[in-house]
């Protein structure tokens, strides 16, 4: 999902080529999912006529600030993406869409001028609020990542009242905000910390080196516009994305193992487990996977990540209780051939006949239309039953 680098990207982006520009237009998609508490017809009166001033950001979240109140503002969710007509801005590589679409794109959820807001995904939630700074869920971040991050000592003060691992902790927008599932792998590669260390067990030197390694990190992607092919060549980042079942960095082995609900690559032979936890086991690390089920399996936790986006649709939802339903219900013990003997083809010829048999008695049982159905099942009836049906004599019951 796109972290605290791509939604910086965006805002510079709109900073050089939107501000100081009237909304003339503007095109609000259907999608009460994606936007969140307005009707489009509202949304879009309250934009007309207005002038773009500046765009803000804190952690993932996204607003642009108006001449007047109320603001736009967006949470980017999984897939979220800004683009603007003729400017290249950097897109998580799910988030973007063909060059080649229809302007405004097929996925546009906000549109003004040559500005659009995609979402293709539909996790992410586009708001429009008189203060977007003082409302859920941009109030509720933690300091971001790169304009508020903690001084050493406030940050190690933190971490030791916090007995839970580091990992998951970072990746806690309440604590701090911006930081996502890869800015996490990479800091803690950096700073040769373990992704399951119990926060409140890092030393103060360990802390310098973290705060040393979320810092450099952050302002080295935000610096190159959040394209990875400009990243550092040493970078844990480059290697976690391979398909093989081996994947090394600098001679050394990359595992995956989950922490904080995430799949997570770390180095066993750099990220050790020290103090208490020191040569516990860590768990059989995580059976690597296509790198297109890994994708999905981070999609599915990353829905919470930024601020609690839905989970799923409404007929998603229905589909995956109705298959929860199918795979819990008991399933028949059906017919076992004999033991003493394989199953002949005689065997599957007389389970046809007794299943017809069957049908049969069923229809029979049923008033009013049993004359004509009686003549329509006679041709799928077993011989036996077709025999025995004018006769006086009581049929024996088809086991």
């Amino acid at each position: 999902m796109p972290e605290l680098p791509e939604v910086e990207a965006a805002r510079r982006a709109i900073e050089e080529h939107c501000t100081g520009k009237k909304i003339k237009k503007a095109i609000i998609a259907e999608d009460s999912k994606v936007i969140d508490g307005v009707s489009p017809s509202d949304f879009v009166a309250a934009l007309v006529g207005k002038t773009i001033v500046s765009a803000h950001r804190k952690g993932k979240n996204l607003w642009l600030q108006l001449d007047s109140p109320p603001f736009p503002s967006f949470q980017f969710g999984m897939a979220g993406a800004v683009y603007i007509k003729g400017v290249a801005v950097t897109k998580y590589k799910r988030s973007a869409v063909n060059d080649s679409d229809e302007w405004p794109s097929k996925y546009s959820k906000f549109f003004v001028q040559s500005f659009l807001f995609t979402d293709k995904r539909r996790f992410a939630k586009v708001r429009l609020l008189e203060d977007p700074a003082s409302k859920p869920p941009i109030s509720e971040l933690g300091p971001d990542a790169l304009l508020e991050l903690m001084t050493v000592d406030e940050l190690h003060g933190s971490l030791s009242k916090k007995k839970i691992a580091i990992k998951a902790l970072l990746l806690d927008q309440s604590f701090v905000s911006g930081i996502g599932n890869w800015i996490a792998d990479e800091v803690l590669y950096q700073a040769r910390i373990h992704p399951l260390q119990i926060a409140s067990s890092l030393s103060r030197e360990s802390t310098a080196t973290l705060h040393k390694c979320i810092k450099e990190v952050i302002e080295k992607a935000v610096e190159v516009g959040a394209d990875s092919s400009e990243f550092p060549n040493n970078w844990i980042f480059h290697s976690r994305e391979k398909k093989s079942k081996k994947t090394f960095i600098d001679g050394k082995e990359i595992d995956f193992i989950v922490a904080g609900g995430r799949t997570t690559a770390y180095v066993p032979g750099l990220q050790k487990l020290n103090g208490n936890q020191a040569g516990k086991a860590v768990g059989k690390p995580k059976a690597r996977t296509s790198r297109k089920k890994r994708d999905d399996d981070d999609d599915d936790n990353d829905k919470n990540e930024d601020g609690g986006s839905e989970p799923a649709s409404e007929e998603e939802k229905i589909a995956r209780n109705a298959k929860s339903k199918r795979e819990l219900r008991p399933k028949s013990p059906g017919k076992k051939p004999s033991a003493k003997r394989k199953p002949k083809a005689s065997d599957t010829d007389r389970e046809e006949d007794e299943g017809a048999a069957a049908d049969y008695d069923d229809q029979k049982k049923k008033p009013g239309r049993v004359t004509g159905r009686k003549q329509v099942m006679v041709g799928k009836a077993p011989k036996k039953l077709v025999n025995n049906q004018n006769t006086s004599k009581p049929r024996k019951k088809v086991k």
